[in-house]
């Protein structure tokens, strides 16, 4: 061998680490994470700033250190080849044998090894050699920018792309992969995944049905109003003025009591229209992610639900849109998880809300109205009731009294209820003497005012009853 062909043989051994090198930063540089090196130059790491300067043009990085390591290759396999046919005196053989061996070489020492180790060190390593990328984007920039614009020419829209992903649903899988890694647990992962549902779920699927909302006329007064606050547990309250779907303000508690506190403004002609803020009116149709947006820039809790047609369809808060990230937003009064049925001492019985209508017919033996509309024996009392019912309203029903107990949850609807039978009426001597109806309910509120709080009487086998400060719909 000729001191010629041991100078090629040099140069083709120093190629092989050296697009090793290329490589290893190559996958490195891709690897690092944008707002990582933004927290690293904070910190005042060394170096982190010249490594911001170059993931900033990553694009233009990562085609130029490509090019540089095909380059090695491609100069090291032919200076291999040219050698062996100097060696073995022409033919074929020599051109096949450098082949096999420069893949080998290639895919060990340039391809498997350094990439692995710049992936698994990847800031480290980004962080050593990020001169020497700026260096070699300064000099050679406008050949790699050539390269981009031709790769983008070849194939367009398929270019380079800053990330491990580039789909919602690549990054969900990101996302379930860190959860088996244990990256993250699985509570984040489900509060992440809900953020990329936010786009897609639209108002009436988080708002408050028209069913639910408790509201109050715009005649009533500020007394009444406090009133129907305190008993329903709800510090926003929509009011309205013909009818439900004429909503012409939001009534907020804290309004109520700081213009009540401290004796102030007595008055019981002042009326609930002259302190309601203005309305905020927005379609169910309209998306979850751009409510919230909306709602932080405007700096509001509330907004009413309108549907086609400009009719009330309920309302919404921001409450409601982060349950739909963190999950159902539990108060201080949910402590514990109640039987669907309890007995009482007393020979009445509590039961959820949430039981079912035919199961209450069963536990009692008696037959219950049918109703398609209805399935829970909370929908069965708001039914016979016509409004939203709150703590302590009631109706009696196929000779059972209902009566609302307790509210939970951060809507404040009714948790539980007492069951019991109606007692029949005792015969007068003669036995023609009707009962006498119990007296109504009386509530001084906050006004002392004594009025009577009942609700309208339905004709047959139903009464229902009504605290003050409820309104009928």
């Amino acid at each position: 061998m000729t001191s010629g062909e041991i100078t090629l043989l040099v140069v083709a051994v120093l190629l092989i680490p050296l697009a090793g090198l290329f490589g290893a930063m190559d996958a490195a540089l891709q690897r690092v994470s944008k707002a990582r090196v933004d927290e690293l130059r904070r910190d005042g790491v060394k170096r982190a700033g010249v490594l911001s300067g170059v993931v900033a043009e990553r694009a233009r990085h990562v085609a130029l250190l490509l090019l540089l390591r095909i380059t090695c290759e491609m100069v090291a396999a032919t200076l291999v080849a040219v050698i062996l046919y100097r060696i073995w005196g022409g033919g074929w053989q020599p051109v096949l044998v450098a082949a096999g061996v420069m893949t080998v070489v290639s895919y060990v020492l340039v391809g498997v090894g350094p990439r692995t180790l710049g992936r698994q060190h990847a800031y480290g390593f980004a962080l050593r050699t990020a001169g020497v990328i700026g260096a070699l984007g300064r000099v050679l920039g406008p050949v790699a920018t050539l390269l981009i614009l031709v790769g983008n020419a070849i194939t367009p829209g398929r270019g380079f792309r800053d990330g491990p992903f580039s789909s919602e649903v690549e990054l969900r899988e990101l996302v379930d992969m860190a959860e088996e890694r244990g990256v993250v647990e699985s509570g984040e992962r489900n509060m992440i995944h809900s953020v990329f549902e936010l786009g897609d779920t639209i108002a009436r699927e988080v708002m408050v049905p028209r069913t639910d909302v408790v509201w109050i006329e715009r005649t009533k007064t500020l007394r009444q109003t406090l009133a129907l606050a305190l008993r329903s547990g709800f510090s926003r309250i929509p009011v309205i003025g013909e009818n439900v779907d004429d909503v012409v303000g939001v009534i907020y508690l804290k309004d109520l009591i700081r213009r009540t506190a401290g004796g102030q403004d007595v008055r019981s002609d002042v009326r609930v229209e002259d302190l309601m803020r203005a309305p905020t009116f927005v379609p169910e149709s309209k998306p979850v992610d751009e409510l919230l947006r909306d709602m932080q820039a405007q700096r509001i809790h509330i907004a009413i639900v309108v549907d086609e047609y400009g009719g009330f369809a309920g309302l919404v808060t921001i409450e409601d849109i982060l349950e739909e990230i963190v999950g159902e937003i539990a108060d201080e009064h949910d402590r514990f998880q109640r039987p669907p049925v309890e007995h009482l001492e007393n020979g009445s019985v509590r039961i959820t809300a949430r039981l079912p209508v035919e199961d209450l017919a069963t536990l009692f033996e008696v037959e219950l109205p049918r109703d398609d509309d209805v399935e829970t024996v909370g929908g069965l009392l708001a039914r016979e009731l016509g409004v939203v019912p709150i703590e302590g309203s009631q109706a009696e029903v196929a000779g059972l009294r209902l009566v609302a107990e307790s509210t939970g949850g951060r809507r404040n609807r009714i948790d539980t209820l007492l069951v019991c039978r109606v007692p029949e009426p005792e015969e007068g001597a003669d036995g023609d003497e009707p009962p006498a109806e119990p007296p109504a309910a009386e509530d001084t509120g906050a006004d002392g005012s004594g009025a009577t709080a009942s609700g309208a009487t339905a004709s047959g086998a139903t009464r229902v009853e009504q605290p003050a400060g409820a309104l009928e719909r």
